[in-house]
């Protein structure tokens, strides 16, 4: 049997995978706080110090939380995670399969090894603790360096909507952290990179995905938009947008469910990888 080719769903968290930001649901309340008054502040701060706006609200959870006497540990974070409020078919239950497993099982009958992959300005300590992790081979997401007792002292990756960017390029390498530069800058010939650009399909909900989408488009790979329905029209339209502006390939609705918009998307896509990749049984 034919050995299958790595093929990489990369997904943002914050809006793609999840509603709203994972820090709104149970940590901002945790410190007595408005998610509104929050963001004010960071963005506050932000100005004043002119500062990268994931570094300043990741500073201002240490401090609010020091303040509020419970310091942030890891174990806390992922407690946090627990809370997230994942989009509709995700997660399998009675009513069958979730979205992760449809897909790697479809990938495998295309000759297809899917690996999923998170790109986040969220925290990986929560993303640690939310109920999907499992699924992914690695998360590429802000997180805090911690003292020798376990609780955190300073941020120690904060990730933005340019650096997202280098991810993909982390992913495409097989170099699966993010302290290690030298592979990174090294030419590697593209037939011996474990994931080609061709094989890699992006998910973002917005503005801080836009250049990491317009990248997977423009070195082949594709790119997908994906909207909360709930949102507002004008919020649909500005994602829509995207399209007219040659940014993505396609827009949904973050709706993980068998049968939706966005279960046909990747589906036809991830069909179009293995035609490209010569990987297609005969009478499928």
């Amino acid at each position: 049997m034919a050995k299958l080719l790595k093929t990489a769903l990369i997904y943002d968290f914050d809006g793609t995978l999840a509603r709203g930001n994972m820090q709104e649901v149970s940590f901002i309340p945790s410190v007595g706080m408005e998610k509104g008054a929050f963001w004010d502040e960071a963005e506050r701060l932000t100005r004043v110090a002119d500062g990268d706006g994931i570094l300043m609200y990741m500073q201002l959870m240490l401090s609010h939380a020091r303040a509020n006497g419970s310091p942030i540990t890891r174990a806390m974070l992922r407690e946090h995670g627990h809370d997230v409020k994942l989009f509709d078919g995700l997660k399998s239950d009675l009513t069958g399969p979730g979205w992760f497993d449809r897909i790697d099982a479809l990938g495998a009958r295309y000759g297809l090894e899917i690996e999923h992959y998170i790109i986040s300005a969220g925290l990986e300590e929560m993303i640690d603790g939310c109920p999907i992790r499992e699924a992914f081979r690695h998360v590429f997401a802000s997180k805090f360096v911690y003292d020798d007792e376990g609780v955190a002292i300073w941020p120690a990756v904060g990730v933005n909507y340019t650096t997202k960017t280098q991810y993909l390029f982390r992913i495409n390498k097989g170099v699966l952290n993010h302290y290690e530069h030298d592979k990174i800058n090294r030419f590697i010939p593209d037939e011996v990179r474990p994931v080609p650009f061709e094989r890699m399909i992006f998910l973002g909900d917005g503005d801080t995905d836009v250049p990491t989408m317009k990248m997977m488009h423009t070195k082949g790979g594709f790119s997908i938009a994906v909207y909360d329905p709930r949102n507002s029209e004008r919020d649909q339209q500005k994602i829509y947008s995207l399209i007219s502006e040659d940014r993505v390939n396609f827009v949904a609705a973050a709706d993980y469910r068998e049968g939706s918009a966005l279960d046909l998307i990747v589906k036809g896509l991830i069909g179009r990888i293995a035609i490209n990749a010569g990987t297609m049984p005969e009478g499928v």
